[in-house]
């Protein structure tokens, strides 16, 4: 497995093993498709190490059927039958947040985006999972839905082993500035281009 050279070494007190183990902010942004994918690829090898998976899409549709979201779903039905792999949770604004009753609608958004924050805080704060991925979260804070400066306090400040990966077009730049992993997804060509519409098994 190729291991890769760091380019420094930084002269911080951690040993090799505490640097190669420390938590990662992750930032998957850009015009091009692929940044939900990227991020879900991640949490894939994170549930194969049996790490808790936290799964929060914060602007597609509840009836936008995902074939990661059912393909986790089915994961996480292994891990809770076998013990196999890790723990699974999935939640999607537009279907309802698990912890709200709101329905969702259009002029909720902005509500059930804060609430949504409120409650992935809250299990930052308490290490509920290993592994978050906040799915289209640059949007309600490119939006004003949520303040950056909470956000990356937050971030920056937990604890434990938690990787949190953001996905999402305009990354903020003080998210960027956080992050230790920022990737850009850059269009060369897509089908789209050719007048072909998303397709199944390749969009979703």
């Amino acid at each position: 497995m190729p291991q890769g050279q760091v380019t420094t070494v930084p002269q911080d007190g951690m040993t090799t093993r505490q640097r190669r183990n420390r938590p990662l902010l992750v930032v998957h942004t850009g015009a091009m498709k692929g940044k939900s994918t990227a991020a879900f690829g991640m949490a894939l090898r994170g549930w194969n190490q049996g790490w808790s998976i936290g799964v929060f899409q914060f602007v597609k549709s509840a009836k936008w059927k995902v074939g990661e979201e059912e393909a986790f779903r089915a994961l996480g039905k292994v891990h809770d039958e076998t013990g196999q792999g890790g723990a699974v949770e999935w939640h999607k604004m537009g279907s309802g947040w698990s912890w709200s009753r709101r329905a969702g609608t259009e002029s909720d958004h902005a509500a059930d985006a804060v609430e949504g924050w409120a409650e992935i805080r809250r299990r930052i704060e308490n290490q509920a999972h290993e592994v978050y991925v906040l799915d289209e979260f640059t949007y309600p804070l490119k939006w004003g839905w949520i303040d950056v400066a909470e956000v990356v306090s937050v971030l920056t400040a937990r604890e434990g082993r938690q990787h949190v990966i953001i996905t999402g077009r305009d990354a903020p730049p003080e998210l960027i500035e956080a992050a230790d992993l920022v990737m850009e997804t850059t269009k060369i060509k897509h089908p789209m281009d050719a007048g072909q519409k998303g397709q199944r098994g390749i969009e979703w």
